[in-house]
């Protein structure tokens, strides 16, 4: 196969595995995020309502993590050679939030250690959070030491913190009522503040600072559509905040994963044609034509089977938790 057909299955790779990130990021972010908010309720059915309202989805949610692996592995193994080389500590740190989380939500209905676990669950996934907003920060810096890339790393882990309690306030919001559905309102527009303020603070310092990042910005084509989709971003938060305060029920949730997309979407023109900026390209990163397509068949397999089984969970379960007390 010539080399044209290379560089098209290296780009739908790409894209799929853009596509698998922003999967996982806004299905287990959510549950991430309802899992750092049960530390800041002190009732254990308020931590039993907020449980039982991830508790048939959180562990799908994490199938994208998986596959996002396996894809990298074998659609570019130089680039997954690398990122593990550089990002060892906060992976074994998202490792070990991930597998904190599993334990407590089978041992957390322990009578005698009941509230311990409901601290373990939510110290994991806010360890598992952060671990994420560092990984972020370190490939958007291009894994470039100093003071200024500590500062940003800092900001995004900070960022990332926000943006999983953003969602997980606003499935809160969908899923619960009375107090708890009040308080998760609340902390939704808290949440969002703080998620655009630092989305501002890293555009603006990436604009300074990320040299790579810069470049791509003003190369001819890129800063239209990244202003579209920048205009997308405030129109998304004016959304959602209004959504907020009218007390809409459903839609907050969907304004804010409509936040993440334009977000994310802005950072995939940022990044691409570099798979890690400044280190290795797309076209370098991938591997030969014959597994790009082989992986294409099987993914073609798997994704609908996936996909499917996400929207039929979710259906099924639909509708607000409601807490056995009230009941």
């Amino acid at each position: 196969m010539d080399s044209t057909t290379h560089s098209l299955l290296a780009v739908t790779w790409f894209g799929l595995i853009g596509l698998m990130l922003v999967l996982y990021v806004v299905t287990d972010g959510f549950d991430l995020g309802v899992g750092m908010l049960t530390l800041l309720r002190r009732k254990r059915e308020d931590h039993d309502v907020m449980v039982q309202t991830i508790g048939h989805v959180w562990d799908a949610n994490e199938t994208w993590l998986v596959v996002l692996g396996g894809a990298l592995f074998g659609a570019f193994p130089a680039a997954y050679a690398f990122l593990m080389q550089e990002l060892y500590l906060p992976v074994m740190a998202l490792i070990a939030g991930l597998i904190m989380r599993g334990a407590a939500i089978e041992f957390r209905h322990s009578v005698q250690r009941g509230r311990l676990w409901d601290t373990v669950f939510g110290v994991g996934s806010l360890v598992a959070a952060i671990s994420q907003g560092v990984i972020l920060g370190k490939v958007i810096t291009g894994f470039v030491s100093g003071e200024s890339s500590t500062v940003f790393i800092t900001v995004t882990a900070i960022g990332v913190v926000a943006g999983y309690a953003l969602l997980g306030a606003t499935w809160l919001v969908k899923k619960t009522v009375g107090a708890l559905e009040r308080w998760a309102r609340h902390l939704a527009l808290l949440s969002a503040q703080l998620t655009v303020a630092a989305a501002i603070v890293l555009t603006a310092a990436t604009w300074i600072e990320g040299v790579a990042v810069h470049a791509r910005w003003s190369q001819p084509g890129v800063f239209a559509p990244l202003a579209v989709l920048g205009a997308l971003a405030a129109l998304s938060y004016a959304w959602l905040t209004a959504l907020l305060y009218r007390g809409s029920e459903r839609a907050p949730f969907r304004a804010a994963i409509t936040l993440f997309i334009v977000s994310f979407a802005g950072l995939v023109i940022s990044l691409y044609p570099d798979f890690i900026p400044g280190r290795l390209t797309v076209m370098q990163a991938a591997s030969d034509t014959l597994t790009l397509a082989f992986m294409l068949i099987g993914i073609g397999l798997v994704f609908p089977v996936m996909i499917g089984y996400n929207l039929y969970q979710y259906s099924i379960f639909r509708g607000k938790v409601i807490s056995r007390t009230r009941a």
